[in-house]
């Protein structure tokens, strides 16, 4: 099996990769539609994504204790999910032309 710090490097990457393609999605999709809930979406993925890297960076360049840095990529993660919760409550409003954007087709 890998060893410890080198999984805890490569899953880090991956999740920074993969959170960052996410996170720039959803922002171009929020930029063409000016969906608040879009807008909320980008905001949650990058708050998760933010603190896992900020996590990671604490403890390794900083000499912050484990239990701390876990803390602070905790505290990322829940802000993060409260606003991805929040982008699937909130209503879409309208685009530039007028027209009303739907949450999601069976919403017709």
């Amino acid at each position: 099996m890998l060893e410890s710090p080198l999984l805890l490097a490569v899953t880090k990457v991956a999740t920074v990769l993969f959170g960052g393609v996410i996170t720039c999605l959803a922002f171009r999709a929020y930029r063409r539609t000016r969906s608040s809930a879009l807008g909320a979406l980008t905001v949650g993925i990058g708050f998760v994504t933010v603190g896992a890297v900020l996590g990671g960076t604490l403890h390794q360049f900083t000499g912050t204790t484990l239990a701390t840095s876990v803390t602070v990529q905790s505290v990322f993660t829940a802000v993060g999910f409260t606003v991805l919760t929040y982008s699937l409550y909130t209503t879409s409003r309208p685009d530039q032309t007028g027209t009303h954007l739907p949450n999601c087709p069976s919403d017709e």
